[in-house]
């Protein structure tokens, strides 16, 4: 299918049913959820984020729209001009924008955003109250948020090794060891992610991302052999923020001498999982899901 023009439609898709609505940050994943809509039998009506939405995501949508990051109202009017009713909001926006006055103002924040801003996020800023504001502020207008792991079942962890590498018994001593810390970190909103070394924590994840996290695990731990475990909380809405990891992540984690990663089954998207399990495999990273929230972290 050839892209769509910009800010224009594709056209009406030949599926029937109205379109599911895809409002798009950065990297892969809004194309992999594209993909997936598509592949249950229903059309795209896409609203690609200023300044984050993949080049290449208009050709897999029927419709295709650009708003601004603070645009909500721009954002409902083009879900409700589609004919979409329920959408899913997936990608990468960075919220250290919030902290910017500059970027908040080049974003072009419009008159729904700013009164969402004063009346429920001016001295909450975390996730969840971000998520829920947002998701309270389409269902307002018609649009309901969806699962944004729904489309994408097959780029989920699973249970138990996935790969060919396995953990060493002081490995496997080490996930049985943070994992009920990560657990903890996680309730407290703090982060997502953190890194253990001879059950020790070497670094907590916070706002900074996992790829900084990555990297002040190399700067702190010179020895190779460290685990980096990631998950939600254990009431994480899948609406939005679920965790991702990809190729390049276990390139980072490899490179600064990690050689586990542990996700939360069924909570942490693997973005394009084929390839991610193959980078595992190359690099000499153990890859292992650990059950959901209230269990024990055992591989099988």
């Amino acid at each position: 299918m050839s892209a769509p023009a910009p800010d224009g439609d594709a056209g009406e898709g030949a599926e029937e049913g109205a379109p599911i609505g895809l409002i798009a940050g950065s990297g892969v994943l809004p194309l992999l959820v594209a993909q997936g809509i598509r592949a249950a039998g229903r059309r795209v009506a896409c609203v690609g984020l200023h300044d984050h939405f993949h080049a290449e995501l208009p050709h897999h949508c029927d419709s295709f729209h650009r708003a601004g990051v603070l645009q909500i109202g721009r954002w409902i009017r083009l879900m409700r001009a589609s004919g979409a009713r329920d959408a899913v909001m997936v990608g990468r926006v960075k919220k250290a924008t919030m902290y910017r006055p500059l970027q908040l103002l080049r974003q072009m924040p419009d008159l729904r955003t700013v009164l969402l801003y004063y009346q429920k996020l001016r001295f909450d800023r975390r996730s969840p109250a971000l998520l829920a504001a947002v998701a309270d502020e389409l269902a307002a207008s018609g649009v309901h948020l969806m699962d944004s792991t729904r489309f994408i079942p097959d780029h989920i962890a699973t249970e138990g090794v996935m790969g060919r590498m396995t953990p060493s018994a002081a490995q496997q001593r080490d996930i049985d060891f943070g994992w009920p810390i990560l657990r903890s970190v996680t309730n407290l909103g703090i982060g997502q992610a953190i890194t253990v070394r001879d059950c020790d924590v070497i670094a907590v994840e916070a706002m900074e991302g996992t790829d900084a996290t990555i990297d002040r695990t190399a700067a702190i731990c010179k020895r190779v052999g460290w685990t980096m475990l990631k998950t939600t909380h254990d009431s994480h809405d899948l609406r939005a923020d679920v965790p991702t990891v990809g190729v390049q992540t276990v390139e980072r984690i490899a490179a600064a001498g990690g050689r586990v990663l542990a996700l939360g089954a069924g909570r942490v998207i693997m973005l394009e999982r084929d390839q991610v399990i193959a980078a595992a495999d190359r690099l000499g990273v153990a890859l292992v899901g650990i059950r959901g929230a209230g269990h024990d972290p055992k591989l099988l």
